[in-house]
């Protein structure tokens, strides 16, 4: 590292500009050698250590991010005008797992506050749930919750965290069998099911195709919470339907009042770690960061799940080799493939998932996002790979199947039983994600500055005043115990997470 440029990994082809750089200003290379820089480099973005001749293999993080489009001079901006995907990109990219080391546990926390629940499992919220069985209750659920939605807020000091509309955008014009309906299913099970959901009204249409009386029936709550089902058709319309729904959610409101927290095992914790709007520090500061306290906690006895399929492409050997077993690693594998045949269908290819923002940022290929985004998980043994919205088996680091599309992937993740998430961001997230509280970590000053309202921790010390990830880890972990136990994020604070809950959509819309 120099004042000016970061070198992740000795060898690397390339380094990261620690401030915007001025065509023609002297430019101090990690070897301390000096040249004149040729062209302006924005803050983030990458800077060639030496010459690369087109067709070369280019490495950042030890690993290769993409390949040179044209002949690259030393001290050059390296980003999408002279860097692409190379072919095989995840097998060049792949390898190389940093085995996990053993960790100082002394003085961490292994226990956090929350609700026990007639099942065993463990909230960390209490809210009362509105939940649609089709997109055409979804506008009545919204104003029940919306009428209701203060006098529950004041029954936060009493145990009762608030009422929060659970709506979707299907649940009719579908085939009532295969993978679309599976998944529907299983995510509106998994949301009825959560312990951060106390009660719950369940409310339809009265003519779709996911009906309420079959969905009540797989759901099976009448001995674990206080359930009520109804639809707009039988209840006389859309201004008695909401009436009633009122009337219920008062009720069970304020019989959910005077629940109290109860001190429980980090075992109860299932943290989802997703990241959303990232940039070149998202790799150096939040998520390794995050993949430190992730390591706690599973190190301790909790769970903490990695999401997000087509953002480890060209990462995903290093996540297989940390497999407990061959079944697990080639599970990873197989959905990795899958994700290829599936994008190659539509058209398109997993390079074209880093945004304009991530770009912007200075995130060329896939290949390096994923580099990067892997952080979050740490190095704990990878235990399991569990499908899109299916249970998450607790104890242990669990990777989930879903899209990179930070609405759908988390709501995967909560449906599966995650009762935490944490979101790293680099260009800034206004994400929330009811019931479940989501603590927001910033991987840069100038943003976390900029967006304080919004953003529950800073990690660009790691970067900018030389805190260690090791402390910065266990700052990210204390924090997120703490929200655990009932500290409310800006999220919460700021109302959001009420429009986030959108199952994956798959198979024909009929």
């Amino acid at each position: 590292m120099t004042d000016q440029l970061l070198r992740l990994s000795e060898g690397d082809d390339v380094a990261i500009s620690r401030s915007a750089i001025a065509p023609g200003a002297a430019l101090t290379l990690p070897d301390y050698v000096t040249i004149t820089a040729p062209h302006g480099i924005p803050a983030g973005h990458k800077v060639a250590l030496r010459d690369l001749s087109a067709g070369t293999l280019v490495r950042k993080y030890g690993h290769v991010i993409g390949a040179a489009t044209q002949d690259i001079r030393l001290g050059e901006h390296v980003h999408v005008h002279n860097l692409e995907m190379p072919a095989g990109a995840s097998t060049l990219a792949s390898g190389g797992a940093v085995a996990a080391s053993r960790m100082d546990l002394a003085g961490v926390r292994r226990s956090f506050n929350g609700y026990r629940r007639r099942d065993g499992s463990v909230g960390t919220r209490n809210f009362v749930g509105v939940l649609t069985t089709v997109n055409c209750s979804a506008t009545v659920a919204r104003q029940v919750a919306r009428r209701t939605e203060d006098e529950v807020a004041a029954l936060h000091g009493e145990g009762v965290d608030g009422v929060v509309a659970l709506t979707h955008g299907t649940g009719c014009g579908m085939a009532n069998r295969g993978e679309g309906w599976d998944i529907l299913r299983r995510t509106l099970q998994g949301y009825a099911r959560h312990p951060n959901i106390g009660a719950l009204v369940v409310l339809g249409l009265g003519c779709e195709v996911n009906a309420v009386s079959g969905l009540m029936d797989d759901l099976g709550l009448s001995e674990e919470i206080p359930v009520e089902a109804f639809t707009i058709q039988e209840a006389g319309g859309t201004a008695a339907a909401i009436a009633r729904g009122e009337q219920l959610v008062r009720g069970m409101a304020s019989d959910l009042r005077g629940s109290k927290r109860e001190e429980v095992g980090v075992e109860h914790l299932v943290l989802g770690l997703q990241c959303g709007g990232s940039d070149a520090w998202s790799g150096l500061t939040a998520n390794p960061s995050l993949g430190v306290a992730s390591d706690l906690l599973v190190a301790v006895g909790g769970t903490s799940v990695l999401g997000e399929t087509p953002e480890v492409y060209g990462a995903e050997q290093m996540l297989a080799e940390r497999a407990v077993d061959r079944e697990v690693g080639e599970a990873l594998l197989e959905r990795i493939a899958w994700w290829e045949r599936y994008t190659e269908s539509q058209g398109t290819t997993l390079d074209g998932n880093p945004s304009p923002g991530n770009k912007e940022g200075g995130i060329t290929t896939i290949l390096e996002k994923s580099l990067g985004a892997v952080a979050k998980g740490g190095h704990a043994p990878l235990s399991a790979v569990v499908g899109y919205a299916e249970r998450i088996p607790h104890d242990g680091f669990v990777f989930m199947d879903t899209p990179g599309y930070d609405p759908v992937s988390v709501t995967g993740m909560v449906a599966g039983g995650a009762n935490l998430i944490c979101f790293t961001t680099g260009r800034g997230s206004v994400f929330g994600s009811r019931p479940v509280p989501t603590v927001k970590l910033a991987t840069n000053s100038s943003m976390a500055l900029r967006m304080a309202g919004d953003m529950d921790l800073d990690c660009s010390g790691v970067v900018e005043s030389g805190v260690t990830l090791d402390e910065m880890g266990r700052r990210v972990y204390d924090l997120l115990l703490d929200t655990a136990s009932g500290r409310r994020t800006f999220s919460e604070e700021l109302g959001l997470g009420g429009e986030e809950m959108v199952p994956w959509q798959m198979g024909a819309v009929l």
